[in-house]
């Protein structure tokens, strides 16, 4: 009997749901700007992706390879940037609308830091960081890194999965003796 696959839609919403609720921590604590913070993101992203991809090859009963586990687990991570992106601009520009002014406050504080550039240097940095900051150089900016991150994640899914040869055909309904 075959057992059913994981279903990567559910698996992308749930993962999403995870992310989206660690940055609503983060946005509401005032974590967003603290360095360890803005790796637990990635971090949790990677570690479920393997986790789901080690338990889809454990679901499948037969053809178990690097291939089809890799491929459900970048389904999963289409799904979740889709839904990331989506996040992100609700988040961005309606829950949290003074992230864009605190994020330009704090690249300003880092290039004034470093010390090495002029007034002028400067203001020209943050005008091209504001510019990334309207919808759709986010969404896309959302979409990509997510989506990126998710292959890596993927990746080391498939190559963590226990492997295991397809039955042939012949072989499925009568099995040698």
């Amino acid at each position: 009997m075959k057992k059913k696959s994981s279903d990567f839609l559910t698996k992308g919403l749930l993962l999403a749901l995870i992310l989206m609720v660690i940055d609503l921590i983060g946005g509401f604590a005032h974590l967003r700007f603290e360095t360890w913070f803005k790796w637990i993101g990635t971090i949790v992203e990677v570690v479920v992706l393997i986790v789901f991809c080690i338990q889809f090859g454990k679901q499948k009963t037969d053809g178990v390879s690097f291939g089809n586990v890799f491929g459900y687990g970048f389904k999963v991570s289409l799904v979740l940037a889709v839904l990331i992106m989506i996040y992100s601009l609700i988040s961005v520009f309606l829950i949290f609308p003074e992230y864009v002014d605190q994020l330009l406050q704090q690249t300003r504080a880092g290039m004034e830091a470093k010390g090495n550039m002029s007034e002028d240097q400067i203001d020209q940095g943050i005008a091209m960081t504001k510019k990334f900051m309207t919808p759709v150089p986010l969404a896309i900016f959302a979409f990509l890194g997510t989506l990126i991150v998710g292959i890596i994640g993927s990746l080391l899914g498939a190559a963590f999965t226990k492997k295991s040869e397809a039955t042939p055909t012949i072989f499925k309904d009568n099995p040698p003796a």
